[in-house]
């Protein structure tokens, strides 16, 4: 099966830690983030996998050299001339991505026990464009959703900043995204936007006429490492993840 990690961010948030080095391959317990992620996705079968670079790319070049891709099939969708963000990143990616399987997509900067296979399964028995793994937790901006879990909508929690695409706002379910997601490749064929954008900008555009679903996960731990705060705290989950 195939992933892609998003592995390109400044990770301005985690300075002066990645003043010289990529966020992804910052540590917990000596254990580089996009090697963590990695061995996640091969656990639950994902053994293609597209990454993508920016921020001291040569540095993930040569982690990957000197790990023989961890025995993996990887490849890189490079963007050292421009970042892209999210959805940006994903189009660039298209060609490396199109064999016709749904794409799982996952933050380098997220851990989380959740069961990526079970995620998968879920947005194939469910005929989605995209499935969004989504959990009840406190967050700066929420996603908006309808009683059957579908995206309908986005909320900036700080500044009231509303995204609807359907649905009777008043009747809408704020969730928190977890930075794993699951898309058909059609999606990233609908993708119309050009150069710097986010997929959440894309999901809520095709949300308008197509089935975007959310998977909530509110059983699984779940930790942003963009933030410098949660590396202790994540020391004490490692053990459940490699």
């Amino acid at each position: 099966m195939k992933a892609m990690i998003f592995a390109a961010g400044m990770g301005t948030r985690l300075q002066p830690l990645t003043n010289n080095k990529p966020k992804a391959l910052l540590e917990v317990k000596g254990i580089p983030l996009l090697e963590i992620i990695i061995k996640r996705l091969l656990l639950f079968g994902f053994n293609d996998i597209v990454i993508n670079v920016h921020h001291f790319a040569n540095q993930v070049y040569k982690f990957l050299e000197e790990n023989r891709n961890f025995e993996a099939t990887i490849q890189i969708s490079d963007e050292q001339d421009l970042l892209l963000d999210t959805g940006g990143g994903l189009k660039k990616a298209r060609n490396l991505l199109m064999d016709g399987d749904p794409i799982l997509i996952h933050n380098v900067d997220i851990l989380t026990d959740l069961d990526l296979r079970q995620l998968y399964s879920f947005h194939t028995e469910n005929k989605a464009l995209a499935t969004l793994a989504v959990k009840e937790r406190d967050t700066s901006r929420s996603l908006l959703i309808n009683t059957a879990g579908e995206l309908c909508g986005w909320r900036n929690n700080v500044n009231g900043n509303l995204k609807h695409a359907k649905g009777d706002i008043d009747t809408l379910l704020p969730i928190a995204f977890s930075g794993i997601h699951v898309v058909n490749p059609e999606l990233i064929e609908l993708i119309s936007e050009e150069g710097v954008f986010s997929i959440i900008d894309v999901y809520l555009r095709l949300a308008r006429t197509q089935k975007i679903a959310t998977f909530c996960h509110n059983q699984n731990f779940w930790l942003d490492l963009g933030r410098k705060e949660n590396f202790i705290e994540a020391e004490k989950y490692l053990p459940k993840l490699v």
